[in-house]
């Protein structure tokens, strides 16, 4: 059995990190992840936990002398149970091999959780359990170096992969920020302007109104005045 262990940090915060997650495949990078279905999907915890199961076909080159032993198909199918912990803030995907699962078999691992000490960044851990049966302990190990590597390499790229993603779902979320502050800064003025319009309606029907009256008064003191006379 050989064991396969790598983490590194995302320049984004865990909301966002874990969003991007169902929207990782398919990317430049990593071509090797040809389909992702969901398989299903609950709530649990009142909603506070998001389970799901995906079945990920991956098709990538595979040494001659392995594809003799595996039926001469590149093509593999990894069943994934992933957890999303909004109490905890943590997404735990778990995978296993469905393919050649008695020539190998591969448990992998992977934990995103925000760093403790800078919320706008998120650790990512990976652990890879890879162990082959064979009759022959030397060809046990040549498939578990082999596993390995691949493992390191499809890392690196899932990483490059994944960064990309981030990148252009960022941009978008700040396009969104910046459209909801202008809308609702373009509200608050229509609002204020509304607002002094008002104000300028309401002064100007008082001025109205005194001078009307004034003038009401005017008449007044002189039908009161004329009256008197006349008397």
């Amino acid at each position: 059995m050989r064991l396969f262990e790598n983490t590194y940090e995302f320049s984004y915060p865990w909301e966002q990190v874990t969003a991007a997650n169902w929207k990782k495949y398919p990317n430049e990078v990593s071509t090797h992840v040809v389909a992702v279905d969901v398989l299903r999907r609950e709530l649990h915890d009142s909603g506070k936990k998001l389970k799901s199961e995906r079945l990920i076909t991956v098709k990538q080159s595979v040494p001659k002398w392995l594809l003799m032993m595996v039926g001469g198909t590149n093509v593999s199918y990894v069943r994934e149970v992933s957890v999303v912990d909004l109490d905890d803030k943590t997404l735990t995907l778990r995978s296993c091999n469905l393919t050649c699962a008695n020539l190998l078999r591969v448990y992998e691992t992977v934990t995103y959780k925000p760093n403790p000490d800078d919320p706008m960044r998120t650790i990512f851990e990976q652990e890879a359990q890879i162990t082959a049966y064979a009759s022959i302990t030397k060809l046990c190990n040549k498939i578990e170096e082999w596993s390995v590597k691949r493992f390191h390499d499809n890392a690196q790229k899932g990483k490059k992969g994944f960064d990309s993603v981030l990148q252009i779902l960022s941009e978008h979320w700040e396009q969104r920020d910046k459209y909801v502050d202008d809308f609702g800064n373009s509200i608050v003025d229509k609002v204020n302007d509304t607002v002094d319009d008002l104000k300028i309606t309401t002064e100007n029907l008082i001025k109205e109104t005194e001078k009307k009256s004034s003038i009401l008064n005017q008449y007044y003191r002189q039908i009161q005045s004329a009256f008197s006379k006349t008397a």
